[in-house]
Protein backbone atom coordinates (compact mmCIF):
# COMPACT_ATOMS: atom_id res chain seq x y z
CA UNK A 1 0.00 0.00 0.00
CA UNK A 2 1.60 3.57 -0.79
CA UNK A 3 2.45 5.86 1.70
CA UNK A 4 -0.66 8.39 0.63
CA UNK A 5 -2.80 5.45 0.74
CA UNK A 6 -1.59 4.78 4.15
CA UNK A 7 -1.85 8.40 4.96
CA UNK A 8 -6.01 7.82 4.29
CA UNK A 9 -6.11 5.02 6.16
CA UNK A 10 -4.84 6.36 9.18
CA UNK A 11 -7.21 9.34 8.76
CA UNK A 12 -10.24 7.16 8.42
CA UNK A 13 -8.87 4.94 11.45
CA UNK A 14 -9.08 9.17 13.00
CA UNK A 15 -12.34 9.64 11.60
CA UNK A 16 -13.53 6.42 13.77
CA UNK A 17 -12.34 6.75 16.44
CA UNK A 18 -14.47 10.37 16.41
CA UNK A 19 -17.54 8.52 15.44
CA UNK A 20 -17.74 4.93 16.68
CA UNK A 21 -15.32 5.43 19.85
CA UNK A 22 -18.47 5.63 22.57
CA UNK A 23 -20.26 2.93 21.19
CA UNK A 24 -17.69 0.48 20.40
CA UNK A 25 -16.98 1.37 24.66
CA UNK A 26 -20.08 0.95 25.82
CA UNK A 27 -20.11 -2.42 24.09
CA UNK A 28 -16.88 -3.65 25.72
CA UNK A 29 -18.38 -2.55 29.19
CA UNK A 30 -21.15 -4.40 28.53
CA UNK A 31 -19.11 -8.21 27.24
CA UNK A 32 -16.52 -7.48 29.54
CA UNK A 33 -17.89 -6.09 32.83
CA UNK A 34 -15.33 -3.70 33.98
CA UNK A 35 -14.56 -0.23 32.68
CA UNK A 36 -10.94 -0.10 33.04
CA UNK A 37 -10.88 -3.10 31.00
CA UNK A 38 -13.16 -1.94 28.35
CA UNK A 39 -10.86 1.35 27.83
CA UNK A 40 -8.32 -1.05 27.54
CA UNK A 41 -9.09 -3.21 25.15
CA UNK A 42 -10.46 0.01 23.61
CA UNK A 43 -7.42 1.49 22.92
CA UNK A 44 -5.83 -1.71 21.83
CA UNK A 45 -7.83 -2.33 19.33
CA UNK A 46 -7.53 0.90 17.81
CA UNK A 47 -3.54 0.27 18.28
CA UNK A 48 -3.94 -2.92 16.09
CA UNK A 49 -6.40 -0.74 13.78
CA UNK A 50 -3.30 1.76 12.98
CA UNK A 51 -1.06 -1.31 12.41
CA UNK A 52 -3.38 -3.54 10.41
CA UNK A 53 -5.77 -1.35 8.40
CA UNK A 54 -2.90 0.57 6.40
CA UNK A 55 -2.07 -3.43 5.51
CA UNK A 56 -5.07 -5.06 4.81
CA UNK A 57 -7.49 -2.56 4.39
CA UNK A 58 -10.49 -1.11 6.80
CA UNK A 59 -12.81 -3.87 7.10
CA UNK A 60 -16.44 -3.33 5.88
CA UNK A 61 -17.84 -2.91 9.17
CA UNK A 62 -15.59 -1.15 11.30
CA UNK A 63 -17.02 -0.89 14.29
CA UNK A 64 -17.79 -4.53 14.59
CA UNK A 65 -14.13 -5.41 14.20
CA UNK A 66 -13.34 -3.01 17.22
CA UNK A 67 -15.48 -4.77 19.41
CA UNK A 68 -14.05 -7.84 18.15
CA UNK A 69 -10.90 -7.22 18.71
CA UNK A 70 -10.51 -5.30 21.81
CA UNK A 71 -12.39 -8.16 22.95
CA UNK A 72 -10.03 -11.00 21.77
CA UNK A 73 -7.18 -8.45 23.33
CA UNK A 74 -8.64 -8.57 26.90
CA UNK A 75 -8.96 -11.83 27.18
CA UNK A 76 -5.50 -12.60 26.21
CA UNK A 77 -4.21 -9.53 28.79
CA UNK A 78 -6.08 -11.54 31.42
CA UNK A 79 -4.40 -14.97 30.44
CA UNK A 80 -1.24 -13.78 30.32
CA UNK A 81 -1.38 -12.76 34.00
CA UNK A 82 -2.81 -16.20 34.35
CA UNK A 83 0.52 -17.65 35.65
CA UNK A 84 0.65 -15.35 38.39
CA UNK A 85 -3.06 -15.48 39.46
CA UNK A 86 -5.52 -18.24 38.39
CA UNK A 87 -8.51 -16.03 38.90
CA UNK A 88 -7.73 -13.98 35.79
CA UNK A 89 -7.69 -17.22 34.18
CA UNK A 90 -11.27 -17.80 35.34
CA UNK A 91 -12.36 -14.56 34.32
CA UNK A 92 -10.90 -14.91 31.15
CA UNK A 93 -12.77 -18.13 30.77
CA UNK A 94 -15.90 -16.96 31.70
CA UNK A 95 -15.80 -13.65 29.39
CA UNK A 96 -14.95 -16.37 26.32
CA UNK A 97 -17.98 -18.41 27.04
CA UNK A 98 -20.49 -15.33 27.88
CA UNK A 99 -18.86 -12.92 25.30
CA UNK A 100 -18.51 -15.79 22.20
CA UNK A 101 -21.98 -15.42 20.74
CA UNK A 102 -23.10 -11.70 21.68
CA UNK A 103 -20.29 -9.58 19.50
CA UNK A 104 -21.85 -9.17 15.99
CA UNK A 105 -24.51 -7.08 16.97
CA UNK A 106 -27.30 -4.64 14.89
CA UNK A 107 -26.90 -0.98 15.38
CA UNK A 108 -30.40 -1.22 17.29
CA UNK A 109 -28.16 -3.42 20.08
CA UNK A 110 -24.70 -1.26 19.89
CA UNK A 111 -27.58 2.03 20.83
CA UNK A 112 -28.89 0.03 23.65
CA UNK A 113 -25.36 0.02 24.44
CA UNK A 114 -25.32 3.28 24.98
CA UNK A 115 -28.29 4.12 26.75
CA UNK A 116 -27.25 1.56 29.07
CA UNK A 117 -24.14 3.23 29.54
CA UNK A 118 -25.49 6.65 30.62
CA UNK A 119 -27.74 5.33 33.42
CA UNK A 120 -24.96 3.07 34.66
CA UNK A 121 -22.84 6.49 34.79
CA UNK A 122 -25.84 8.46 36.39
CA UNK A 123 -26.84 5.80 38.94
CA UNK A 124 -28.09 7.81 41.97
CA UNK A 125 -25.91 5.65 44.24
CA UNK A 126 -23.11 7.55 42.67
CA UNK A 127 -22.32 10.94 44.67
CA UNK A 128 -23.45 13.76 42.09
CA UNK A 129 -20.15 15.15 41.26
CA UNK A 130 -18.92 11.69 40.41
CA UNK A 131 -21.88 11.11 38.22
CA UNK A 132 -21.07 14.11 35.95
CA UNK A 133 -17.35 13.20 35.95
CA UNK A 134 -18.12 9.67 35.06
CA UNK A 135 -20.53 10.65 32.33
CA UNK A 136 -18.51 13.71 30.69
CA UNK A 137 -15.54 10.90 30.68
CA UNK A 138 -17.15 7.79 29.41
CA UNK A 139 -20.10 8.96 27.24
CA UNK A 140 -18.49 12.29 25.75
CA UNK A 141 -14.90 10.71 26.04
CA UNK A 142 -13.53 14.17 27.32
CA UNK A 143 -10.13 13.59 28.65
CA UNK A 144 -9.88 13.60 32.24
CA UNK A 145 -7.75 16.74 31.87
CA UNK A 146 -9.92 18.43 30.02
CA UNK A 147 -12.62 17.92 32.54
CA UNK A 148 -10.33 19.08 35.66
CA UNK A 149 -9.78 22.04 33.84
CA UNK A 150 -13.62 23.06 33.23
CA UNK A 151 -14.55 22.27 37.28
CA UNK A 152 -10.99 24.09 38.27
CA UNK A 153 -9.55 21.29 39.80
CA UNK A 154 -6.64 18.79 39.42
CA UNK A 155 -6.20 15.86 37.36
CA UNK A 156 -4.90 13.48 39.88
CA UNK A 157 -8.19 14.88 42.04
CA UNK A 158 -10.60 14.13 39.14
CA UNK A 159 -9.44 10.79 38.68
CA UNK A 160 -9.47 10.09 41.83
CA UNK A 161 -13.09 11.01 41.89
CA UNK A 162 -13.58 8.41 38.39
CA UNK A 163 -11.73 5.88 40.07
CA UNK A 164 -14.44 5.74 43.40
CA UNK A 165 -17.03 5.84 41.05
CA UNK A 166 -15.58 2.73 38.88
CA UNK A 167 -15.37 0.90 41.98
CA UNK A 168 -18.61 1.69 43.21
CA UNK A 169 -20.26 0.26 40.17
CA UNK A 170 -18.09 -2.79 40.53
CA UNK A 171 -18.20 -3.24 44.36
CA UNK A 172 -22.16 -2.24 44.56
CA UNK A 173 -22.92 -4.74 41.58
CA UNK A 174 -24.30 -1.91 39.94
CA UNK A 175 -26.20 -3.15 36.97
CA UNK A 176 -25.65 -2.27 33.69
CA UNK A 177 -28.53 -1.54 31.89
CA UNK A 178 -31.84 0.31 31.62
CA UNK A 179 -33.90 0.64 34.60
CA UNK A 180 -37.16 -1.18 34.72
CA UNK A 181 -40.15 1.19 33.17
CA UNK A 182 -41.39 1.40 36.82
CA UNK A 183 -38.19 2.67 38.15
CA UNK A 184 -37.60 4.55 35.10
CA UNK A 185 -38.94 8.27 36.71
CA UNK A 186 -36.20 8.22 39.40
CA UNK A 187 -33.72 7.13 37.28
CA UNK A 188 -33.99 9.59 34.23
CA UNK A 189 -34.51 12.15 36.72
CA UNK A 190 -31.15 11.65 38.12
CA UNK A 191 -29.26 11.53 34.59
CA UNK A 192 -31.40 14.78 33.33
CA UNK A 193 -29.92 16.38 36.38
CA UNK A 194 -26.91 15.38 35.46
CA UNK A 195 -26.76 16.93 31.98
CA UNK A 196 -28.51 19.72 32.98
CA UNK A 197 -25.81 20.56 35.81
CA UNK A 198 -23.01 19.57 33.26
CA UNK A 199 -25.35 22.73 30.64
CA UNK A 200 -25.45 25.50 33.62
CA UNK A 201 -21.63 25.11 34.64
CA UNK A 202 -20.87 25.65 31.19
CA UNK A 203 -23.73 28.43 30.75
CA UNK A 204 -23.23 30.32 33.60
CA UNK A 205 -19.59 29.48 35.34
CA UNK A 206 -19.59 29.17 38.72
CA UNK A 207 -15.90 29.96 39.42
CA UNK A 208 -12.76 30.97 37.02
CA UNK A 209 -11.86 33.97 34.80
CA UNK A 210 -14.69 32.82 31.95
CA UNK A 211 -17.99 33.75 33.09
CA UNK A 212 -19.35 30.79 30.33
CA UNK A 213 -17.70 27.28 29.34
CA UNK A 214 -19.00 26.58 25.54
CA UNK A 215 -17.58 23.65 25.84
CA UNK A 216 -19.34 22.29 28.61
CA UNK A 217 -22.97 23.86 27.50
CA UNK A 218 -21.77 22.50 24.05
CA UNK A 219 -21.14 18.63 25.86
CA UNK A 220 -24.63 18.92 27.60
CA UNK A 221 -26.59 19.42 24.58
CA UNK A 222 -24.51 16.71 22.69
CA UNK A 223 -25.72 14.47 25.61
CA UNK A 224 -29.12 16.11 25.60
CA UNK A 225 -29.64 14.84 21.91
CA UNK A 226 -27.89 11.48 22.34
CA UNK A 227 -30.47 10.81 25.03
CA UNK A 228 -33.46 12.25 23.17
CA UNK A 229 -32.29 9.91 20.53
CA UNK A 230 -32.06 6.72 22.37
CA UNK A 231 -35.21 7.88 24.81
CA UNK A 232 -37.38 10.60 23.53
CA UNK A 233 -39.17 10.83 26.41
CA UNK A 234 -41.16 13.74 27.10
CA UNK A 235 -38.72 15.69 30.24
CA UNK A 236 -35.41 14.59 28.09
CA UNK A 237 -37.41 16.32 24.92
CA UNK A 238 -37.69 19.01 27.19
CA UNK A 239 -34.44 19.02 28.71
CA UNK A 240 -32.69 19.85 25.65
CA UNK A 241 -35.26 22.60 24.30
CA UNK A 242 -34.46 24.06 27.64
CA UNK A 243 -30.70 23.91 26.48
CA UNK A 244 -30.86 24.91 23.04
CA UNK A 245 -33.36 27.81 23.88
CA UNK A 246 -31.17 29.15 26.51
CA UNK A 247 -27.82 28.95 24.39
CA UNK A 248 -29.31 30.45 21.68
CA UNK A 249 -28.44 34.34 23.45
CA UNK A 250 -24.86 32.50 24.04
CA UNK A 251 -23.34 35.52 21.48
CA UNK A 252 -25.68 38.38 23.11
CA UNK A 253 -25.06 37.48 26.78
CA UNK A 254 -21.33 38.99 27.15
CA UNK A 255 -19.96 42.18 26.48
CA UNK A 256 -16.77 42.68 24.29
CA UNK A 257 -15.38 43.45 27.88
CA UNK A 258 -16.28 40.26 29.44
CA UNK A 259 -19.40 41.57 31.48
CA UNK A 260 -22.28 40.05 31.77
CA UNK A 261 -25.46 41.31 29.59
CA UNK A 262 -28.86 40.94 31.31
CA UNK A 263 -31.47 39.68 28.83
CA UNK A 264 -33.20 42.98 29.03
CA UNK A 265 -29.98 44.93 27.54
CA UNK A 266 -29.22 42.26 25.11
CA UNK A 267 -29.17 42.81 21.56
CA UNK A 268 -31.54 40.08 20.26
CA UNK A 269 -30.48 40.07 16.50
CA UNK A 270 -27.59 37.97 17.85
CA UNK A 271 -29.50 35.41 19.24
CA UNK A 272 -29.63 32.29 16.81
CA UNK A 273 -32.84 31.94 15.35
CA UNK A 274 -31.69 28.14 14.45
CA UNK A 275 -31.66 27.01 17.97
CA UNK A 276 -34.81 29.33 18.79
CA UNK A 277 -36.57 27.24 15.97
CA UNK A 278 -35.68 23.90 17.07
CA UNK A 279 -35.81 24.43 20.78
CA UNK A 280 -39.93 25.75 20.01
CA UNK A 281 -40.20 22.11 17.84
CA UNK A 282 -38.71 20.12 20.29
CA UNK A 283 -40.85 22.27 23.47
CA UNK A 284 -43.57 21.57 21.11
CA UNK A 285 -43.59 17.54 20.77
CA UNK A 286 -43.04 17.66 24.72
CA UNK A 287 -45.94 19.41 25.38
CA UNK A 288 -48.02 17.45 23.24
CA UNK A 289 -47.22 14.29 25.37
CA UNK A 290 -49.55 16.25 28.10
CA UNK A 291 -47.02 15.08 30.60
CA UNK A 292 -45.33 18.70 32.00
CA UNK A 293 -42.14 18.35 33.90
CA UNK A 294 -39.89 21.26 35.57
CA UNK A 295 -37.72 20.94 32.39
CA UNK A 296 -40.40 21.36 29.93
CA UNK A 297 -41.84 24.12 31.64
CA UNK A 298 -38.75 26.45 31.78
CA UNK A 299 -38.28 25.23 28.18
CA UNK A 300 -41.98 27.08 27.81
CA UNK A 301 -40.44 30.13 29.78
CA UNK A 302 -37.60 30.33 27.34
CA UNK A 303 -39.65 30.02 24.36
CA UNK A 304 -41.70 33.04 25.44
CA UNK A 305 -38.92 35.03 26.00
CA UNK A 306 -37.44 33.78 23.07
CA UNK A 307 -40.39 34.92 20.82
CA UNK A 308 -40.81 38.34 21.52
CA UNK A 309 -39.48 40.74 19.51
CA UNK A 310 -37.96 42.75 22.16
CA UNK A 311 -38.26 42.64 25.92
CA UNK A 312 -41.40 45.43 27.04
CA UNK A 313 -43.47 42.99 24.21
CA UNK A 314 -42.74 39.81 26.33
CA UNK A 315 -46.14 38.04 27.53
CA UNK A 316 -45.61 38.47 30.98
CA UNK A 317 -48.65 36.99 31.86
CA UNK A 318 -48.28 34.10 30.28
CA UNK A 319 -44.67 33.85 31.84
CA UNK A 320 -46.38 33.90 35.65
CA UNK A 321 -48.61 31.45 34.76
CA UNK A 322 -46.01 29.05 33.29
CA UNK A 323 -44.12 29.74 36.66
CA UNK A 324 -47.26 29.53 38.85
CA UNK A 325 -47.61 25.71 37.20
CA UNK A 326 -43.62 25.11 37.53
CA UNK A 327 -44.21 26.02 41.39
CA UNK A 328 -47.16 23.26 41.36
CA UNK A 329 -44.59 20.91 39.58
CA UNK A 330 -41.95 21.50 41.91
CA UNK A 331 -44.50 20.77 45.33
CA UNK A 332 -45.33 17.89 44.26
CA UNK A 333 -42.37 16.46 43.67
CA UNK A 334 -39.27 18.59 45.42
CA UNK A 335 -36.50 16.36 44.95
CA UNK A 336 -36.51 17.54 41.45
Amino acid sequence: MSEYTTAQVRERVDAVYRTESRRVLATLIRLLGDFDLAEDALHEAFRVAMEQWPRDGVPANPRAWLVSTGRFKAIDALRRHAPFDTSFEEIAERLDQDTRHTVTQNDEDIEDDRLRLIFTCCHPALPTDARVALTLREVCGLTTEAIAHAFLTTPSTLAQRIVRAKAKIRDGRIPYEVPARNELPEWLDTVLQVIYLVFNEGYSASSGESLTRPDLSGEAIRLGRLLVELLPEPEAIGLLALMLLHESRHAARVSPDGDMILLEDQDRSLWNREQITEGIALLRAALMSGRLGQYTLQAAIAAVHAVAPDFAATDWVQIVSLYDRLLQVRLIAPSQ
